[in-house]
């Protein structure tokens, strides 16, 4: 055919059909993506229930579950599923950062998202402090980057678009998942990939929703700050939430790192009896909790927020206790739902400094001032809360709660928790 024939108009095809082709393997990895964040969502709450269950019927079965059970993961996770340790995100971040292919899929593959999912649903199996939506960005990372090996051209962006669609999945918090990608997985705007990784995100986010219904993570909230003294709970409560935020991060840096000295040295030779030893003195904290510490703390930060639960001050430190040695047991499982729980318990306690100020109120801002001091990003922090209740009243106070975490958070630790634990896995790879 003439119009076949013309090489201006068949190399027009080619290009229309390139461009066609990496759109399409971007959607489809998003719909995988979704996907498979509400199969993981579905395996990580039945695990969660059955361990609550079991303390139902046996309030001490923790002292010898959870121990075993850390054992058991960071045995897994060291002769079987290498590089499936902790949240997932900091190797998605060294993933997107190394281009020997080798070396990367080596930290996002679907053997390790298998993994990653099996051994995150063992340690709630279990009653780890830990959550699944971390762990979700590495699935992510590792389902996008599959798709793209079915391209015969390399498509670039596919994990960081892996990575958000996967947080904006776990949470239904589509615009989260934006941020998540320019404030942590990239640090920056690739205007010439933009376009693809919201598609991305629209499918993951579309997929769950067909799955899952409409819904907000944390429900709807209706609150606000009215009076001087709530104005002046944002800094008091972003200042506590970023020193203990940043507090959290440097332990778990440390320790990531290798503690100096015998002990390190001690706990790098022998990793799963230090994690059994972990495990069974988050046991031990659990018996003494006014709530319960074990799993995500999902429906403790709900029940603080809703007023169903009692506004216990100690329930935040128990929380964060449970969360840091969970973190550095090296256990596969994620930070983000446990520190949302240790900051609506960071809210809880500052609430009888501020009486006449709303509970739930100080509890968004205990969740986003937490959180930031964590993961020192604060712009995530309170878009992602404030995706998460719906509650626009409150946005101003958790963008200033988040600003002021940050700053004291960064008092105690100099550098991300996410970006300094994925030095590590490049600095691995480039050795190995």
């Amino acid at each position: 055919m003439p119009f076949l024939n013309d090489p201006r108009r068949a190399r027009l095809i080619r290009v229309v059909t390139i461009r066609w082709q990496r759109r399409l393997i971007f959607v489809l990895g998003g719909v995988v993506v979704g996907a498979a964040a509400v199969g993981f969502t579905l395996l990580a709450d039945a695990a969660q229930l059955e361990f609550h269950r079991l303390l139902a019927a046996w309030p001490y079965a923790a002292l010898v579950v959870t121990p075993a059970g850390f054992a058991v993961s960071i045995l897994l996770t060291l002769r079987v599923f290498p590089n499936a340790q902790g949240s997932g995100i900091p190797q998605a971040i060294a993933a997107r950062n190394l281009s020997d292919l080798g070396a990367r899929a080596a930290l996002v593959s679907l053997r390790l998202a298998a993994g990653k999912v099996l051994l995150t649903a063992l340690g709630l199996l279990c009653g780890a402090s830990i959550g699944r939506e971390g762990p979700t960005v590495q699935v992510g990372a590792s389902v996008m980057a599959a798709v793209g090996r079915m391209s015969p051209r390399r498509q670039p962006g596919l994990i960081l678009a892996g990575a958000s669609a996967g947080i904006a999945a776990a949470f239904n918090t589509p615009l989260a998942g934006i941020i998540v990608g320019i404030e942590e997985m990239s640090r920056s705007f690739e205007v010439r990939a933009s376009g693809l990784i919201i598609a991305a995100i629209i499918a993951a986010g579309l997929t769950s929703l067909a799955l899952f219904g409409d819904y907000t993570y944390f429900g709807r909230t209706a609150v606000a700050l009215h009076s001087a003294a709530g104005w002046l709970a944002v800094p008091v409560t972003g200042a506590l939430g970023g020193l203990l935020g940043g507090l959290f991060s440097r332990i778990l840096i440390l320790f990531a790192r290798g503690l100096p000295g015998a002990i390190g040295r001690r706990i790098k030779a022998h990793p799963v009896l230090f994690a059994l030893a972990c495990g069974f003195a988050m046991a031990l904290i659990g018996l003494g909790a006014p709530l319960s510490i074990f799993g995500t703390g999902y429906d403790q930060a709900r029940g603080l927020l809703d007023g169903t639960l009692p506004l216990t001050w100690s329930y935040g430190l128990f929380k964060f206790a449970a969360t840091t040695l969970s973190a550095i047991a090296g256990i596969p499982g994620g930070i983000f739902s446990p520190s949302l729980s240790v900051g609506a318990g960071l809210g809880a306690a500052v609430a009888p400094l501020f009486p006449g100020v709303p509970a739930a109120a100080l509890i968004l801002l205990g969740m986003v001032a937490y959180f930031a001091g964590v993961v020192q990003a604060p712009i995530t922090a309170f878009v992602i809360v404030n995706e998460m209740t719906s509650d626009h009243a409150m946005l101003v106070p958790l963008m200033a709660a988040a600003f002021v975490a940050h700053a004291c958070s960064r008092l105690v630790c100099e550098d991300g928790i996410y970006h300094a634990l994925s030095a590590g896995y490049e600095k691995q790879s480039a050795d190995s």
